[in-house]
């Protein structure tokens, strides 16, 4: 296992992109290239920065890598209400991935406080 791969936060991440693949796949073939790009990108880009900022040296480092995770779960969620809201996502879908999307925020959070403390 790799130094990534025991944080919590890269594993509700993770977790949460499998979910957004799952979730897109049904999605109209007019958007593959507009909302479910955009939606794929914005997801995988949080467990992204999460092993990129992991691999720096010091946790300023870190903790700029945070920063653009926790930036992308925010775009993510609001690219997902608007999917919700243009009728590709039944409430059901939303909530279930709200929910992922929530506990990786707190984690990452979490773990943006402690990396944080350590910079200082």
């Amino acid at each position: 296992m790799t130094p990534y791969e025991r944080l919590e936060a890269w594993q509700l991440s993770h977790a949460l992109v499998l979910a957004v693949y799952r979730l897109t796949s049904g999605w109209p073939v007019t958007e593959r290239y507009g909302l479910v790009s955009q939606v794929q990108r914005a997801a995988t880009s949080i467990p992204t920065n999460l092993v990129e900022g992991a691999a720096k040296r010091g946790p300023r480092e870190f903790r700029r890598y945070l920063d653009i995770s926790l930036g992308s779960l925010s775009e993510r969620t609001y690219l997902l209400r608007l999917c919700h809201d243009l009728g590709f996502m039944s409430a059901e879908e939303i909530e279930q991935v709200e929910t992922m999307r929530e506990r990786a925020g707190q984690v990452t959070w979490g773990l943006y406080r402690a990396i944080s403390r350590k910079a200082q």
